[in-house]
C-alpha cells in the first residue's frame, strides 16, 4: 500500500508533464503569427471588465465570421449571447489565448467557429494538426468547464474559397469526428444550406469579398445554430 500511495502521484505528475510537452500549444505560443494577435486579445479582455455578461448567455467565439457579427443579439434571440471573435483567428492562435477568451465568463453553451487554417495557402494544416488543436482548446475549456455544452460550426464553403474546398471539407470531418467522441460536445452542420442545388457556394449569402456573411447569410447562420442549439439545451 505504501508503493502504491508513493507511486500514484508520481504517475500522474509524469503524465501532466507529458501531456503538457506533447502540447501543440508549445509550438505555437511564441511564433510572430500567434503574438501578433495579442492586441486583440487584449481588448476582448477590456470587454470583459467593463461589460456584465447576461445571464445564462451562450459564448460565441472564434474568428471574424463572429466579431463581424454586429445583428447577432436580435439573429440569436430569444437565446442570450456574449459575442468574443477577432480578426483572421486561427485554430493555432485561439488554443493559445483560449484560456483568456472564455475562463472571464460563465456560459450556459460555448460555440466555436474558426475557418482561417484551410484557405488554400501552401501553409494550411493538415488535418491531424487540426485535430490536435481542437483537442487542446477542448481540454482548456473542459478544465473549467467539465460539463458546458460545446458546439463547433463547420468551416462555410466560400466562393472565395472554393478551391480549397476538398482540403476544408477534409478539416470538417476530423472537427466532426472529433465532436462525434467526446461527451456534451456537438458539430453544427451547415454546408448543406450553403450550397446550390449543383454543389457551387451561393453569391448572395456574401458580401463583396466573397468570403464573410451579408445579413441574410447570417440570418440563415442563425436558423440552423438555433435549431442545434435548441435540440441540445432544451433537455
Amino acid at each position: 500500500m505504501q508503493k502504491r500511495s508513493f507511486f500514484l502521484p508520481l504517475f500522474a505528475s509524469v503524465f501532466l508533464y507529458l501531456l503538457i510537452a506533447c502540447s501543440p500549444v508549445l509550438h505555437y505560443q511564441k511564433t510572430p503569427d500567434v503574438l501578433a494577435w495579442e492586441k486583440d486579445i487584449r481588448a476582448l479582455e477590456h470587454l470583459d471588465s467593463i461589460e456584465t455578461d447576461p445571464e445564462n448567455a451562450i459564448l460565441f467565439t472564434g474568428s471574424s465570421s463572429i466579431r463581424l457579427w454586429n445583428t447577432i443579439q436580435e439573429d440569436m434571440s430569444p437565446w442570450k449571447v456574449v459575442r468574443r471573435g477577432y480578426g483572421g483567428a486561427k485554430l493555432s492562435d485561439f488554443a493559445v489565448y483560449a484560456s483568456r477568451i472564455i475562463y472571464p465568463h460563465n456560459p450556459s453553451a460555448i460555440v466555436i467557429f474558426i475557418a482561417n487554417d484551410v484557405t488554400g495557402s501552401p501553409t494550411d494544416k493538415t488535418p491531424h494538426e487540426i485535430e490536435a488543436l481542437v483537442k487542446s482548446i477542448h481540454h482548456t475549456i473542459r478544465a473549467k468547464f467539465p460539463s458546458v455544452p460545446i458546439f463547433w460550426i463547420e468551416i462555410t464553403p466560400t466562393p472565395s474559397r472554393w478551391s480549397a474546398w476538398p482540403r476544408i471539407q477534409k478539416a470538417n470531418r476530423k472537427i466532426q469526428s472529433f465532436c462525434q467522441h467526446h461527451k456534451n460536445t456537438w458539430f453544427i452542420q451547415t454546408s448543406g444550406a450553403f450550397l446550390t442545388p449543383e454543389l457551387q457556394p451561393r453569391p448572395e449569402l456574401f458580401i463583396n469579398d466573397q468570403l464573410h456573411l451579408n445579413h441574410e447569410g447570417y440570418l440563415l447562420w442563425s436558423s440552423i445554430i438555433k435549431d442545434n442549439l435548441q435540440k441540445v439545451l432544451s433537455r
